[in-house]
């Protein structure tokens, strides 16, 4: 019986994925991670539930974070994006 090879199948999902989902609002484009590191999701287990500039900030990072902070995205807006983001990579963030 062989092994599972971990590295193997990340190589394979992110060939298939990439290493960044983007996405753009308004002229303006984004990218948040295809994989979470352990760290990053016990960080984003800690954050209450509905803080969206928390999740945001988590997973853009600060430079991307400052750029969208900036701009006039509404709620549905951020909904749409992460429903898309889950359904693309399957981390299925913000779902409860």
């Amino acid at each position: 019986m062989s092994s599972f090879d971990v590295n193997a199948a990340r190589a394979q999902r992110l060939e298939a994925l990439g290493r960044a989902w983007s996405f753009e609002v308004d002229g303006q484009s984004f990218e948040l991670p295809t994989e979470l590191t352990r760290a990053t999701a016990r960080k984003l287990r800690d954050l209450d539930d509905n803080d969206v500039d928390g999740l945001l900030r988590l997973l853009l990072g600060e430079r991307q974070y400052e750029r969208f902070d900036a701009l006039e995205v509404t709620m549905q807006d951020i909904a749409a994006v992460m429903e898309a983001y889950g359904k693309e990579t399957g981390l299925g963030l913000g779902e409860g």
